[in-house]
């Protein structure tokens, strides 16, 4: 029997068909600025499910699984950063959001880039948590002879995860979460099911696929959207395994200045093992870009 996806408290489970797909997301919170969370890799929606309760006292939350992740759709069909970016301009507009506080964390960096840059009416500010980009050094992430890791050339190579990984969603996944996190205990055992009952389904990687194989060839394209079309709302940058690295990309691609929070002590996934100061920091950047 499969598990019934992972729920939380006054957070309720909705699918919106757009742009030729079937998206899921949550949401929480009826007042307030309206606010767009966007996970990475190995991630769902669930990798906010701290941070939500906490930004929907004064905000109305949506967390999305982007196409080919968690319980949006697993069809075939284009899974790179352009069609990504072009579900999320549907779904605020069919939604009635924007423009939205949009949040966006590791692989998804292309994807809310992509939205901000062609779409400006929608966002009202950019966050950005452990984030690169390609064309601003992401890439050599994937150069394993440089200390990268072996996970993008994986994903990224035609069938290889049906290959490899099909069975072994736990190890994997866990592995992953074990290696990237550094404090202890803070992706719990249930976390861990939630993550591997959406990458066990039918196709579970094919989203992740996508983006990293989008990834890998599309540096030059988004360094030349950058180029023309730079982002012009606030701008904040969550930093924590990566240090710098997510403030020194952000400051590349936006018109203004780049507020820059560094949690120490705390890997990569930053919403799952701070998420008290991860909202903290969101709440007073977004209180902040209100206030005018």
């Amino acid at each position: 029997m499969t598990a019934a996806p992972a729920t939380l408290p006054d957070v309720t489970h909705h699918h919106s068909a757009v742009n030729g797909t079937r998206l899921h997301h949550v949401q929480a919170g009826a007042d307030g600025s309206p606010v767009l969370l966007v996970h990475g890799f190995p991630e769902s929606w669930w990798a906010f499910s701290r941070v939500i309760p906490l930004l929907a006292a004064g905000h109305r939350v949506v967390a999305v699984d982007l196409r080919g992740f968690g319980e949006s759709s697993h069809a075939s069909g284009e899974y790179d950063s352009a069609t990504a970016a072009e579900d999320l301009h549907q779904l605020i507009a069919q939604l009635g959001l924007g423009p939205v506080h949009l949040v966006g964390q590791d692989i998804s960096g292309a994807t809310v880039l992509r939205l901000a840059a062609t779409h400006p009416a929608d966002v009202l500010s950019l966050t950005a948590i452990e984030m690169g980009l390609p064309g601003f050094g992401l890439e050599a992430f994937a150069d394993v002879t440089r200390g990268g890791s072996w996970h993008i050339g994986v994903l990224a190579a035609p069938g290889v995860p049906e290959l490899l990984l099909t069975g072994r969603e736990r190890e994997v996944i866990g592995g992953f979460f074990s290696a990237l996190t550094a404090t202890p205990g803070a992706v719990t055992d249930a976390d861990l099911d939630e993550f591997v009952r959406t990458y066990a389904q039918p196709d579970g990687f094919r989203g992740a696929s996508g983006l990293y194989r989008s990834m890998l060839r599309e540096g030059a394209e988004i360094a030349a959207l950058a180029a023309e079309h730079p982002v012009g709302v606030p701008a904040l940058a969550i930093g924590a395994g990566g240090g710098q690295f997510t403030a020194a990309t952000l400051t590349q691609v936006v018109t203004g200045d780049v507020r820059s929070v560094i949690l120490d002590g705390v890997g990569h996934h930053a919403a799952l093992e701070a998420p008290a100061a991860v909202a903290t920091a969101l709440l007073e950047f977004f209180r902040e870009v209100d206030a005018p």
